[in-house]
């Protein structure tokens, strides 16, 4: 079952979305048949619905949105790129713990 705060971006959807958006933007780069981002999807969706409201939380599968993977030259999945104003403000490489997430987030959130 999909979590409803979790959000699905797209090579069309992402500069509209994720670029301006003016709240930050956690944008997970996964894909299906990965297992390590498999493990990350209930991590991102809990995430994406404790910080509803404060900063948008989403999937971006890469083997169906390539550009957006290449542009910000996503190698390994799965990859989690903070957005804030448009640009990348930090990363995750590699399935990390809910907690590194959240530490993550809280930099760049307001409360």
């Amino acid at each position: 079952m999909a979590e409803p705060h979790t959000l699905h971006f797209s090579d069309d959807s992402f500069d509209e979305e994720v670029l301006k958006s003016e709240v930050p933007v956690l944008v997970d780069f996964w894909a299906e048949w990965c297992g390590p981002c498999r493990a990350m999807g209930p991590v991102v969706d809990e995430i994406a619905t404790e910080y509803h409201g404060k900063a948008k939380v989403g999937k971006l599968d890469v083997d169906h949105n390539p550009q957006i993977a290449t542009r910000y030259q996503v190698r390994g999945i799965p990859t989690l790129l903070l957005f804030k104003d448009g640009a990348v403000v930090d990363q995750v490489v590699g399935a990390v713990a809910k907690d590194k997430v959240a530490s993550l987030l809280n930099s760049h959130v307001s409360n």
